[in-house]
C-alpha cells in the first residue's frame, strides 16, 4: 500500500501529465542585462506591487524612487511596532496572509530578500470550523488535481454520494472548465451567489466547501463576479500542482520580508522614501512628475501606480491633467476606486492559552462576522516570546467582509464573542491588550466589472498600473495579482529601453475540462510573447 509521500508523488506526477505544473506566461529576456542609458522611474506606493515593479527595474540598472504614504512598506502586508499596556514591544499588521506555493512571482521577488526562502514555514492543516458542524478539514490532500480534488470529495463529510447526485452538474461544470476568455464572457454577469445557489449544495456543504473560500477575497457572494469566484477556484485548487498547501513568515512582515527588500533595493541604487503622500500627476516632455503633500517634486520617464482602489481614484481626480493624457484612465477611475466591504482585523494578547489542538489558523463558516483565527504565538517569533515569557497567547481575529460603519473595537468584541461558541475555553481568558482596525481598502469584484477593469498599461505613454485589483488575462490573486502586475509594469519600462525583462510565471491557464484552443498550455491567443500578455485600452 503507498504512503502519503508516495501519493504525493503519484498525484504531482499525474498533475504534470495533465499540464497541471507551473506555466511560463513572459519568457522575459530580449534585451541587454541592464539599461544601457540613464532611465528614472517613480513607483508610488511600497507595497508587494510597487516594491515588485521597483526591486525588476533597480537590478536592471533603473534609477528608481519608491514613494510610500504610510510611515512603513508593506501596504497590506505592512507590519509596525506597538508598545502594550505591559510595556513590551510587540509588532503587529493587517492580518493574517498565506504565502501559497503556487505564488511563483512573489516568490520570485521574495528570493532577492532570502534564496532559499528559508524564512517561510508549513501552516499544518487548513480546518474550516462551524457551530452548526464539525470541522472540515483542507490539510493533507494530494497537492494536484485532479486527485485533491477527489480526495477532497472523497473524504468530506459534507457532501455525500446522495448529494452529488443531487447537485447540479451542469452548472458545477464552469468550475472544472476555466477559460481566461470564456469564463468571463459567459459567468462575469452573474454574482457568486447566484452561481452557488444554482449548484443545489446541501447547506452544510455550501458553507463548508465554498462560502469560507469566497469570503476569502475580501468580498460578498451576492456583490462578486461568478467569474471571479470561478478563476480563483481554479488558481487555488485545480489549476496548480502545490493545491491548498501553503506557509507564512516565522517572524513579523517588517523582519522577515520589508527590510530586507528595502535593503536590497538601496543596495542596487534604489531609494525608498516613506511618509510621503502622491497628491497630483502631471504630464511633461520625456515623463512624468509627481507633486506630494508637501509640495516636493519627483521625476521620472516612466511612473507606476502602485496603489490600492481608493488611492487611486483620489489621485487621478487630483491630476487635471490626466483628462488629456489618460482619458480612459480617468473615465474609469472612479468606478474602480469604490472597494470592496470592510474588513476588520483584531488581534488580542491572553493571559492563558487556547487548547493545544487548536490548529495555527482556521476558517470559519457561519458566523455573521468572524471568518478566520490566527495563533500567533504558534507562529512567529516576536509573539512566541511574549507568550513563553507571559503564560498568555496572541489571537488574531479577522472579518474579510464585514458591515460598514461599525467601529473596529465593536467588531473585535463581536468576533471573540463568536469565537467563544467555537473555542469554549476562550471564555475564561482575560484580555491583557487589544489592537484592532477596520478598512476598506481591497478591491471589489463585482458583476460585469471585468470589461471596464484597468490593466496594467494605460492609454498614456509610460504610465503604468500595479495592484491586486488590476486586470490580467491569466489566473492569479491576491499577494501573487499585486507581484505579477508590479513585475509586468517593470517588463515595459525595460522593453521601452532595450533592457531584458523578468520572466512572468502562473499555474495552468485553463480548466481540467476546457476544450484547448491552441498550443498546449498557452492562453487563448498567446504565443508566449509579452505583446499579448494583457489586453490594452482602445
Amino acid at each position: 500500500m503507498l504512503g502519503q509521500t508516495e501519493h504525493m508523488a503519484l498525484s504531482r506526477w499525474v498533475g504534470r501529465l495533465i499540464g497541471v505544473r507551473e506555466h511560463l506566461v513572459d519568457p522575459g529576456g530580449g534585451g541587454a542585462a541592464r539599461v544601457p542609458h540613464p532611465v528614472d522611474v517613480v513607483v508610488v506606493g511600497g507595497g508587494i506591487a510597487g516594491v515588485s515593479a521597483a526591486v525588476v527595474l533597480a537590478e536592471r540598472g533603473v534609477r528608481v524612487t519608491v514613494l510610500e504614504a504610510a510611515p512603513v512598506l508593506g501596504g497590506r502586508l505592512a507590519a509596525w511596532p506597538e508598545t502594550l499596556k505591559d510595556g513590551s514591544r510587540q509588532v503587529v499588521g493587517h492580518g493574517f496572509h498565506a504565502f501559497f506555493r503556487q505564488y511563483h512571482n512573489w516568490r520570485s521577488v521574495l528570493r532577492r530578500a532570502d534564496p532559499t526562502l528559508a524564512f517561510l514555514r508549513p501552516v499544518p492543516g487548513y480546518p474550516v470550523l462551524s457551530a452548526r458542524w464539525p470541522a472540515e478539514e483542507f490539510g493533507n490532500l494530494p497537492a494536484a488535481p485532479p486527485a485533491n480534488l477527489l480526495a477532497l470529495l472523497l473524504r468530506s463529510p459534507s457532501l455525500r454520494l446522495r448529494d452529488l447526485r443531487g447537485m447540479n452538474r451542469a452548472a458545477a461544470l464552469p468550475l472544472l472548465a476555466y477559460d481566461p476568455e470564456r469564463t468571463y464572457a459567459e459567468l462575469d454577469g452573474r454574482t457568486a451567489e447566484e452561481l452557488l445557489d444554482s449548484l443545489r449544495l446541501p447547506d452544510r456543504a455550501r458553507a463548508m466547501l465554498f462560502e469560507v473560500f469566497a469570503h476569502s477575497f475580501f468580498n460578498h457572494e451576492a456583490e462578486m463576479s461568478a467569474a471571479e469566484l470561478v478563476a480563483q477556484f481554479h488558481f487555488y485548487l485545480l489549476g496548480n500542482a502545490e493545491g491548498l498547501a501553503f506557509d507564512a513568515p516565522d517572524d513579523d512582515h517588517a523582519t522577515t520580508v520589508w527590510e530586507p527588500l528595502a535593503r536590497h533595493l538601496r543596495r542596487h541604487g534604489g531609494r525608498v522614501l516613506t511618509g510621503v503622500t502622491a497628491t497630483r500627476l502631471d504630464r511633461e516632455p520625456g515623463g512624468w512628475r509627481v507633486t506630494s503633500g508637501d509640495g516636493t517634486t519627483y521625476r521620472g520617464g516612466h511612473l507606476v501606480l502602485a496603489v490600492d482602489p481608493p488611492a487611486l481614484a483620489t489621485l487621478v481626480g487630483n491630476s487635471p491633467g490626466l483628462v488629456a493624457a489618460a482619458p480612459h484612465l480617468v473615465a474609469r477611475a472612479s468606478a474602480f476606486g469604490t472597494p470592496g466591504p470592510p474588513y476588520a482585523v483584531a488581534r488580542y494578547w491572553l493571559d492563558g492559552d487556547v487548547a493545544a489542538r487548536r490548529a495555527v489558523f482556521s476558517g470559519v463558516s457561519g458566523q455573521p462576522t468572524l471568518d478566520s483565527v490566527t495563533l500567533y504565538h504558534r507562529l512567529e517569533h516576536g509573539a512566541r516570546r511574549w507568550a513563553e515569557h507571559t503564560g498568555g497567547s496572541v489571537v488574531e481575529l479577522h472579518a474579510y467582509a464585514c458591515a460598514p460603519g461599525v467601529a473596529a473595537d465593536v467588531l473585535a468584541e463581536r468576533m471573540r464573542g463568536e469565537l467563544v461558541t467555537l473555542w469554549p475555553e476562550v471564555a475564561g481568558l482575560r484580555v491583557r491588550d487589544l489592537r484592532a482596525r477596520v478598512e476598506a481598502r481591497a478591491p471589489a469584484f463585482a458583476p460585469g466589472g471585468q470589461a471596464t477593469r484597468p490593466t496594467v498599461r494605460t492609454d498614456a505613454a509610460g504610465l503604468y498600473l500595479a495592484g491586486d485589483g488590476i486586470r490580467v488575462d491569466f489566473p492569479c490573486a491576491l499577494m501573487e495579482r499585486a507581484a505579477a502586475t508590479g513585475i509586468i509594469a517593470a517588463n515595459h519600462v525595460l522593453r521601452a529601453e532595450g533592457a531584458a525583462a523578468e520572466p512572468v510565471r502562473s499555474v495552468r491557464p485553463r480548466g481540467l475540462l476546457t476544450r484547448r484552443r491552441g498550443g498546449r498550455g498557452r492562453v487563448p491567443g498567446e504565443n508566449n510573447r509579452f505583446t499579448k500578455l494583457e489586453q490594452t485600452y482602445e
